[in-house]
């Protein structure tokens, strides 16, 4: 649902009115394709990107040394600053995909704070492309990186995390970038909006009205 969309850059929707993120259930198809690659960098990569919501730049930039399992996070450099200050932000990945990336990172440990992933971003963009081809995801706007950016954004707040805390763990300067995923309907909207038809009244005329179809007496 548009709601009241601006059709500004940071809008959920394009300008044609074709949504920018991955819903739910693209969300978990991506997640599940990532999961069956055989390569472990473009598996790696692609879960990164599904669960701390980075920029494909950021997951690119992260070095063997990002990476603090004591306590549960990966060290990201924000990288779309207009003032190009050094910007590290704290995000928590789960512990598995953790344990994962050390792995990577032992792989990568012959020189220190190697790259994680020694990537051109056209090349990484491809990869995570192909990933979202195997998911069914393949046309439109959504599905791009960028798109699965907005799907961890929209899950973060579908979860109940606070808004200032999206706010970090995305890198935006400002909260009213984080705010657009406040507009997307989610299952509480719809939820809400369902008591609303089965009023009283509502509720009375769908148990006269009858579903056959075709209506009796038209051909």
């Amino acid at each position: 649902m548009l709601h009241q969309q601006h059709f500004q850059t940071g809008s959920l929707y394009s300008r044609s009115g074709t949504r920018k993120y991955l819903t739910p259930a693209e969300r978990e198809r991506f997640i599940a394709a990532a999961q069956a690659h055989p390569r472990q960098e473009v598996r790696l990569l692609c879960l990164t990107l599904a669960y701390t919501g980075c920029r494909i730049s950021e997951a690119l930039a992260l070095t063997t040394t990002s990476i603090e399992t004591q306590d549960g996070f990966i060290a990201l450099r924000s990288l779309k600053r207009r003032n190009r200050a050094v910007v590290i932000r704290e995000v928590p990945m789960p512990l598995w995909l953790l344990g994962e990336l050390i792995a990577l990172s032992r792989i990568r440990s012959g020189e220190a704070d190697a790259l994680l992933w020694p990537l051109s971003r056209s090349r990484a963009w491809t990869l995570v492309k192909a990933v979202m081809v195997a998911a069914g995801i393949s046309n439109g706007a959504h599905a791009t990186p960028k798109g699965l950016r907005h799907g961890y954004g929209l899950h973060a707040i579908r979860s109940g995390v606070p808004i200032n805390l999206v706010q970090r763990w995305l890198g935006h300067a400002r909260l009213a970038t984080t705010a657009i995923y406040l507009q997307a309907m989610g299952s509480e909207e719809r939820e809400i909006a369902a008591r609303m038809w089965l009023s009283s009244r509502e509720a009375a005329y769908h148990e006269t009205i009858s579903y056959d179809y075709p209506p009796t007496g038209l051909k």
